[in-house]
């Protein structure tokens, strides 16, 4: 399940991790039993739920978190330019929207 960070439940998971949001603008991965993971490794434990090939990137979790993380911070500051930015954000379908938490 998806939150926006700005929602309420997001809030929650801000106030109670004590997420200083202006330090942290990544993805953020919480899970009641694992607790809460960001960048490369929420990334790559996402990735690891997918469907085969994609689940094959988690074998990047060998790789330590500060070297992971420069490479997601590489790729997340030049992605418009490699891959282009939408004009507008996409509405979801109601199959896609069961998926956001409110």
């Amino acid at each position: 399940m998806f939150t926006a960070l700005q929602n309420n439940t997001g809030q929650e998971i801000i106030k109670d991790f004590n997420i200083d949001t202006s330090k942290i603008d990544s993805i953020l991965l919480f899970s009641h039993e694992k607790g809460l993971y960001y960048k490369s490794t929420a990334a790559l434990k996402i990735a690891s739920q997918l469907g085969f090939p994609r689940n094959l990137m988690a074998v990047f979790l060998i790789v330590p978190a500060f070297i992971r993380n420069w490479v997601y911070d590489f790729i997340a500051k030049n992605r418009y330019k490699w891959y282009g930015k939408q004009e507008a954000c996409m509405i979801p379908t109601p199959e896609l929207q069961s998926k956001f938490l409110k």
